[in-house]
């Protein structure tokens, strides 16, 4: 296994791509949404947990998009985050960890606290510091899926393939050299003949890279990787430099963006930035500060230059904050460059749990179209002259009892050249141990306002484990309602789910899924199917 690894690591070396992180990325797609809940597929939503962040896929950037409130095994429900629209097919990721955090049946994947080295019989060394920290870690998964589409409505019947294949090898050989990969391949049969015009129609590669660690507080990484204290740059493909000293990081970045059609390498796209990070552990948490510059460019010419500055804070017990501003320095109008310092986007969440049972969040967002002036320049008035989207959220959860939990939040969102702002009010209710069926259940509604239609959505779930540690199944039914406000159309539809999962061992699982849409005369059925393998 260490000779394939390092012959695996010299190949991404000599492809200059990147990374080390002990998360991965798992990609799935918006299969419906309303204005108040989004629904998302994922070939698994292993480490996926309730109040995870799903970040969108745009322009090769990953955006916070929504937040996740219930989960199958496949799919997963959430909130939107204000200002950040969604739309049925969009692609999404979300971070997980490639293994369980805590492996019972698997404790060699754990590290141990002390480690020696014996010598001899009667000698016993241990091991250094930094043969503690170099120590090799080898994670990874491949993965087969399956999805169906046919209906009865004439529509051809359509399957698409998927291959992904995830990789983090820490420390190869006990050494200071470490790679990290999160690749998928895709196809369906019907539309070949696009791969075979560009294949990143198909390929997607999300993380490859190397990374190289100086020591404990310098490190460099070469390839494609989303840098976490600016992920508002998206993913980098190049080179990137990390400092430490004291409580600040410093870095420098110097690469291309991926392609903003297919997400493969286009080095037309140069860009080069710096930042500087301030972190401050108190007895409660941690507070971060963080400020970046980037220069994003196409074919030599300034597409975007624009700073970040990011906030979190921790500091007070029991009260988290999260803020970010976006501020654009360069415009171009009538062929003019200058510089400028205009707010594009700003998002404020304060989240307090006054006690253990009870959570409230409330937050703020306010955004603006982000202009490329060379990329999009055929349209560029248009995108400047779109108005500011706002947006207002508040949450509240509590669980007054052991096993039950309910929950409430509404959403409030406005642009000027609307005709009528959009509302939108969520309720739960959930009892995760149900007698006599040992099963998970939540009830939920929603209610919906926009400024072209008005809709309720009314839904129950029930998860449980069939066999323990086995074989797990799901079931959900949903009832949509729609009614259009300028058009005497009313859509009525009943949402039928049923997945299982099964561990056939250690190692490999299956899952399936079937998704039935029934809307009077018209039926639409969704299968899923998928195997993985983890090593």
């Amino acid at each position: 296994m260490r000779i394939i690894i390092t012959i695996l690591s010299v190949a991404l070396i000599s492809l200059n791509l990147l990374s080390q992180n002990e998360q991965s990325q798992t990609e799935g797609s918006v299969s419906y949404v309303t204005s108040q809940s989004v629904y998302v597929k994922f070939e698994s939503t292993e480490g996926i947990q309730v109040g995870d962040t799903i970040k969108l896929v745009k322009d090769g950037k990953l955006i916070p998009a929504m937040v996740v409130t219930n989960s199958s095994s496949i799919s997963v429900v959430g909130t939107p985050i204000e200002g950040v629209i969604l739309n049925t097919g969009d692609k999404v990721q979300a971070k997980v960890n490639l293994m369980p955090e805590v492996e019972t049946a698997e404790p060699t994947e754990q590290v141990p606290a002390i480690v020696i080295d014996v010598t001899d019989s009667t000698k016993m060394k241990a091991k250094t510091e930094e043969e503690l920290l170099n120590q090799e870690r080898i994670r990874g998964r491949v993965r087969v899926a399956s999805y169906s589409n046919y209906s009865n409505t004439g529509a051809p019947f359509n399957q698409r393939m998927r291959y992904t294949f995830t990789l983090n090898a820490e420390h190869i050989n006990n050494s200071k050299t470490s790679v990290d990969t999160y690749i998928s391949f895709i196809h369906s049969n019907q539309r070949w003949n696009e791969i075979q015009e560009n294949v990143f129609n198909g390929l997607k590669i999300y993380n490859l890279a190397v990374t190289y660690d100086f020591n404990s507080t310098t490190r460099t990484i070469i390839g494609r990787k989303i840098n976490q204290r600016m992920a508002n740059a998206g993913a980098i493909d190049g080179l990137q430099f990390e400092k430490m000293f004291g409580k600040f990081t410093g870095g420098l970045i110097l690469g291309s963006r991926p392609d903003y059609q297919n997400y493969g390498f286009n080095f037309d796209l140069l860009q080069y930035g710096a930042y500087l990070s301030h972190d401050l552990k108190g007895e409660h948490g941690l507070m971060q500060n963080t400020v970046s510059f980037l220069e994003q460019t196409n074919n030599g010419n300034t597409d975007r230059r624009f700073a970040y500055l990011q906030h979190s804070n921790a500091l007070v017990k029991n009260i988290y904050f999260f803020a970010s501003l976006e501020v654009d320095l360069y415009k171009k109008v009538n062929e003019v460059a200058q510089s400028t310092f205009d707010l594009t986007n700003m998002y404020f969440m304060l989240r307090y749990r006054p006690v253990r049972q009870l959570s409230l969040s409330a937050s703020y967002s306010a955004r603006n179209n982000i202009v490329y002036y060379e990329t999009f320049k055929s349209f560029i008035d248009k995108l400047i002259e779109t108005e500011t989207l706002q947006g207002w959220r508040l949450q509240v959860n509590y669980r007054p009892l052991k096993f039950l939990s309910v929950g409430v939040n509404g959403g409030y969102r406005s642009r000027p050249s609307d005709p009528n702002p959009s509302r939108n009010l969520y309720g739960y209710v959930t009892y995760t141990r149900v007698p006599g069926i040992d099963a998970s259940v939540t009830l939920s509604a929603t209610l919906l306002e926009t400024a072209y239609l008005t809709g309720n959505i009314y839904s129950i779930a029930l998860n449980r484990d069939i066999i323990p540690g086995k074989l797990f199944g799901g079931f959900s039914y949903r009832m949509v309602d729609y009614k259009y406000i300028n058009y005497e159309i009313n859509i009525a539809q009943s949402i039928a789910d049923l997945n299982l999962t099964w561990k056939l061992n250690k190692k490999f699982s299956f899952g399936a899924n079937y998704e039935g849409t029934f809307e009077k005369p018209r039926t639409y059925n969704r299968l899923y199917a998928n195997i993985s393998y983890r090593f």
